[in-house]
Protein backbone atom coordinates (compact mmCIF):
# COMPACT_ATOMS: atom_id res chain seq x y z
CA UNK A 1 0.00 0.00 0.00
CA UNK A 2 1.35 3.20 -0.68
CA UNK A 3 0.46 6.73 0.85
CA UNK A 4 -1.41 8.18 -2.21
CA UNK A 5 -2.94 6.67 -5.16
CA UNK A 6 -3.50 8.08 -8.75
CA UNK A 7 -7.58 8.12 -9.97
CA UNK A 8 -8.22 8.37 -13.32
CA UNK A 9 -10.64 10.73 -14.85
CA UNK A 10 -12.22 9.88 -18.14
CA UNK A 11 -11.65 13.15 -20.26
CA UNK A 12 -9.55 15.46 -22.30
CA UNK A 13 -11.27 18.08 -20.34
CA UNK A 14 -9.01 19.65 -17.16
CA UNK A 15 -12.53 21.82 -16.49
CA UNK A 16 -14.17 18.98 -15.15
CA UNK A 17 -11.25 17.31 -13.12
CA UNK A 18 -10.69 21.01 -11.18
CA UNK A 19 -14.26 20.34 -10.17
CA UNK A 20 -14.40 16.77 -9.12
CA UNK A 21 -11.38 17.77 -7.27
CA UNK A 22 -13.33 20.11 -5.61
CA UNK A 23 -15.81 18.26 -4.94
CA UNK A 24 -13.78 15.60 -3.20
CA UNK A 25 -12.21 18.30 -1.21
CA UNK A 26 -15.33 19.15 0.11
CA UNK A 27 -16.60 16.00 0.78
CA UNK A 28 -13.60 13.95 2.04
CA UNK A 29 -11.65 16.34 3.73
CA UNK A 30 -7.92 15.79 4.45
CA UNK A 31 -9.04 12.22 2.80
CA UNK A 32 -9.48 14.23 -0.92
CA UNK A 33 -5.28 15.00 -0.60
CA UNK A 34 -4.49 10.85 -0.43
CA UNK A 35 -6.34 10.87 -4.25
CA UNK A 36 -4.31 11.98 -6.75
CA UNK A 37 -6.52 12.93 -9.66
CA UNK A 38 -4.86 12.76 -13.36
CA UNK A 39 -6.87 13.05 -16.83
CA UNK A 40 -7.00 10.60 -19.53
CA UNK A 41 -5.59 13.22 -21.63
CA UNK A 42 -2.45 13.53 -19.54
CA UNK A 43 -1.50 10.26 -19.65
CA UNK A 44 -2.42 10.22 -23.47
CA UNK A 45 -5.26 7.82 -23.55
CA UNK A 46 -7.87 7.89 -26.27
CA UNK A 47 -10.96 8.20 -26.34
CA UNK A 48 -13.21 5.12 -26.94
CA UNK A 49 -16.46 4.94 -28.81
CA UNK A 50 -19.13 5.77 -27.04
CA UNK A 51 -22.10 3.20 -28.55
CA UNK A 52 -23.93 2.93 -25.35
CA UNK A 53 -27.80 3.42 -25.58
CA UNK A 54 -28.19 5.24 -22.29
CA UNK A 55 -25.85 7.86 -19.86
CA UNK A 56 -24.92 4.88 -17.65
CA UNK A 57 -23.22 2.81 -20.10
CA UNK A 58 -22.02 5.20 -21.86
CA UNK A 59 -20.42 6.49 -18.20
CA UNK A 60 -19.07 2.61 -17.84
CA UNK A 61 -17.55 1.78 -20.95
CA UNK A 62 -15.30 4.89 -20.56
CA UNK A 63 -14.11 3.95 -17.29
CA UNK A 64 -14.25 0.50 -18.05
CA UNK A 65 -11.50 1.56 -21.04
CA UNK A 66 -9.50 3.72 -18.95
CA UNK A 67 -9.00 0.48 -16.04
CA UNK A 68 -8.45 -1.65 -18.32
CA UNK A 69 -5.40 0.31 -19.88
CA UNK A 70 -4.35 1.48 -16.64
CA UNK A 71 -4.87 -0.44 -13.64
CA UNK A 72 -5.92 2.69 -11.99
CA UNK A 73 -9.01 3.01 -10.41
CA UNK A 74 -11.22 5.61 -13.28
CA UNK A 75 -14.12 8.07 -12.88
CA UNK A 76 -16.47 9.02 -15.79
CA UNK A 77 -19.61 10.28 -16.62
CA UNK A 78 -22.28 10.99 -19.58
CA UNK A 79 -24.64 13.84 -19.64
CA UNK A 80 -27.40 15.27 -22.12
CA UNK A 81 -30.61 17.38 -22.06
CA UNK A 82 -34.12 15.52 -21.72
CA UNK A 83 -36.96 17.16 -22.76
CA UNK A 84 -40.01 15.79 -21.63
CA UNK A 85 -42.41 17.01 -24.41
CA UNK A 86 -40.24 15.12 -26.87
CA UNK A 87 -40.09 11.83 -25.15
CA UNK A 88 -36.67 12.36 -22.81
CA UNK A 89 -35.27 13.24 -26.60
CA UNK A 90 -32.09 14.16 -27.17
CA UNK A 91 -30.89 12.61 -24.60
CA UNK A 92 -27.54 10.36 -25.36
CA UNK A 93 -27.61 12.90 -29.02
CA UNK A 94 -27.62 15.98 -27.07
CA UNK A 95 -24.09 16.71 -28.36
CA UNK A 96 -25.48 16.00 -32.30
CA UNK A 97 -29.12 16.51 -32.32
CA UNK A 98 -28.45 18.60 -35.23
CA UNK A 99 -26.57 16.54 -37.31
CA UNK A 100 -22.78 17.41 -36.43
CA UNK A 101 -21.24 16.67 -33.65
CA UNK A 102 -20.80 19.45 -30.79
CA UNK A 103 -22.53 22.20 -32.86
CA UNK A 104 -23.97 24.25 -30.00
CA UNK A 105 -25.52 27.01 -31.83
CA UNK A 106 -27.12 24.34 -34.40
CA UNK A 107 -28.58 22.29 -31.43
CA UNK A 108 -30.15 24.55 -29.89
CA UNK A 109 -31.70 26.21 -33.12
CA UNK A 110 -32.95 22.77 -34.04
CA UNK A 111 -34.58 22.00 -30.48
CA UNK A 112 -36.17 25.44 -30.02
CA UNK A 113 -38.21 25.29 -33.94
CA UNK A 114 -38.90 21.70 -32.55
CA UNK A 115 -40.70 22.67 -29.44
CA UNK A 116 -42.09 25.91 -30.95
CA UNK A 117 -45.46 25.87 -30.53
CA UNK A 118 -45.59 24.02 -26.89
CA UNK A 119 -46.89 26.51 -24.07
CA UNK A 120 -44.26 27.56 -21.51
CA UNK A 121 -45.95 25.31 -18.59
CA UNK A 122 -45.28 22.21 -20.57
CA UNK A 123 -41.72 22.76 -21.73
CA UNK A 124 -39.70 21.05 -18.85
CA UNK A 125 -37.02 19.78 -19.22
CA UNK A 126 -33.78 18.51 -17.26
CA UNK A 127 -30.39 17.85 -17.41
CA UNK A 128 -29.16 14.24 -16.70
CA UNK A 129 -25.64 12.94 -15.59
CA UNK A 130 -23.92 9.31 -15.24
CA UNK A 131 -21.18 9.35 -13.07
CA UNK A 132 -19.27 6.01 -12.92
CA UNK A 133 -16.45 4.56 -10.69
CA UNK A 134 -14.76 1.50 -12.22
CA UNK A 135 -12.19 -0.24 -9.82
CA UNK A 136 -9.08 -2.74 -10.88
CA UNK A 137 -8.76 -5.96 -9.98
CA UNK A 138 -5.56 -5.96 -7.94
CA UNK A 139 -4.83 -9.55 -7.07
CA UNK A 140 -5.17 -11.20 -10.12
CA UNK A 141 -1.00 -10.75 -10.70
CA UNK A 142 -1.24 -8.63 -13.73
CA UNK A 143 1.51 -6.17 -14.80
CA UNK A 144 0.28 -5.26 -18.39
CA UNK A 145 -2.71 -4.41 -19.89
CA UNK A 146 -5.94 -5.32 -20.56
CA UNK A 147 -6.05 -5.16 -16.51
CA UNK A 148 -9.35 -7.04 -14.84
CA UNK A 149 -11.97 -4.95 -13.11
CA UNK A 150 -12.89 -5.84 -9.29
CA UNK A 151 -16.19 -3.41 -8.38
CA UNK A 152 -17.99 -1.12 -10.95
CA UNK A 153 -20.88 1.86 -9.56
CA UNK A 154 -23.00 4.55 -11.41
CA UNK A 155 -25.01 6.85 -10.01
CA UNK A 156 -27.74 9.50 -11.35
CA UNK A 157 -27.80 13.18 -10.80
CA UNK A 158 -30.47 15.86 -12.09
CA UNK A 159 -30.91 19.25 -12.61
CA UNK A 160 -34.49 20.18 -13.36
CA UNK A 161 -35.78 23.14 -15.13
CA UNK A 162 -37.02 24.50 -17.96
CA UNK A 163 -36.61 25.11 -22.09
CA UNK A 164 -37.65 29.55 -22.83
CA UNK A 165 -37.77 30.45 -26.13
CA UNK A 166 -34.82 32.10 -26.94
CA UNK A 167 -30.85 32.22 -25.92
CA UNK A 168 -29.92 34.05 -23.09
CA UNK A 169 -26.47 34.68 -21.58
CA UNK A 170 -22.44 33.99 -22.63
CA UNK A 171 -21.26 31.63 -19.98
CA UNK A 172 -21.61 27.61 -20.05
CA UNK A 173 -21.80 25.53 -23.03
CA UNK A 174 -24.53 23.21 -24.77
CA UNK A 175 -27.83 24.22 -24.50
CA UNK A 176 -27.28 26.15 -21.71
CA UNK A 177 -28.17 29.64 -23.15
CA UNK A 178 -31.82 28.33 -23.43
CA UNK A 179 -32.00 26.02 -19.89
CA UNK A 180 -33.51 27.75 -17.08
CA UNK A 181 -32.92 25.88 -13.78
CA UNK A 182 -35.03 25.41 -11.41
CA UNK A 183 -32.85 26.11 -8.56
CA UNK A 184 -31.51 29.57 -8.60
CA UNK A 185 -28.91 31.81 -6.99
CA UNK A 186 -29.84 34.73 -4.73
CA UNK A 187 -28.43 36.69 -7.69
CA UNK A 188 -31.80 36.05 -9.92
CA UNK A 189 -33.85 38.42 -7.96
CA UNK A 190 -31.34 41.18 -8.43
CA UNK A 191 -31.44 40.62 -11.89
CA UNK A 192 -35.51 40.64 -11.98
CA UNK A 193 -35.84 37.21 -13.91
CA UNK A 194 -34.57 33.31 -13.41
CA UNK A 195 -31.21 32.95 -15.17
CA UNK A 196 -29.96 30.72 -17.42
CA UNK A 197 -27.54 28.32 -17.35
CA UNK A 198 -25.38 30.61 -19.43
CA UNK A 199 -26.13 33.25 -17.18
CA UNK A 200 -24.75 31.78 -13.88
CA UNK A 201 -21.54 32.44 -12.69
CA UNK A 202 -19.34 28.77 -13.00
CA UNK A 203 -19.29 28.20 -9.38
CA UNK A 204 -23.63 29.00 -9.11
CA UNK A 205 -23.57 26.84 -12.13
CA UNK A 206 -21.82 24.24 -10.04
CA UNK A 207 -23.65 24.14 -6.88
CA UNK A 208 -26.68 22.90 -8.29
CA UNK A 209 -25.67 20.58 -11.72
CA UNK A 210 -26.36 17.28 -12.67
CA UNK A 211 -22.67 16.64 -12.53
CA UNK A 212 -22.18 17.81 -9.23
CA UNK A 213 -24.79 15.89 -7.99
CA UNK A 214 -23.71 12.27 -9.25
CA UNK A 215 -19.93 12.86 -8.13
CA UNK A 216 -21.34 13.63 -4.84
CA UNK A 217 -23.53 10.50 -4.85
CA UNK A 218 -20.13 8.31 -5.69
CA UNK A 219 -18.17 10.06 -2.97
CA UNK A 220 -18.86 7.08 -0.56
CA UNK A 221 -17.86 4.49 -3.41
CA UNK A 222 -14.65 6.05 -3.47
CA UNK A 223 -14.19 6.52 0.12
CA UNK A 224 -14.82 2.78 0.41
CA UNK A 225 -13.55 1.47 -2.88
CA UNK A 226 -10.26 3.25 -3.36
CA UNK A 227 -8.94 4.28 -0.25
CA UNK A 228 -9.99 1.86 1.96
CA UNK A 229 -8.42 -0.64 -0.54
CA UNK A 230 -5.62 1.24 -1.96
CA UNK A 231 -4.54 3.70 0.75
CA UNK A 232 -3.79 2.95 4.38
Amino acid sequence: MSDTIRMVVATHNEGKLAEIKRILVEDLGEDAERIELVTAGSLNLPDPVEDGVSFEQNALLKARDVVRRTGLPAVADDSGLIVDVLGAAPGILSARWAGVHGDDAANNRLLLAQIEDIPDANRTARFRCAAALVVPETDDGRTEPPYDIHNENVELGDMQGVIIRAPRGEHGFGYDPIFVPDDQPARAAEAGHPLTSAEMMPEEKNAISHRSKAIRRLVPSIRRLVLHNYVQ
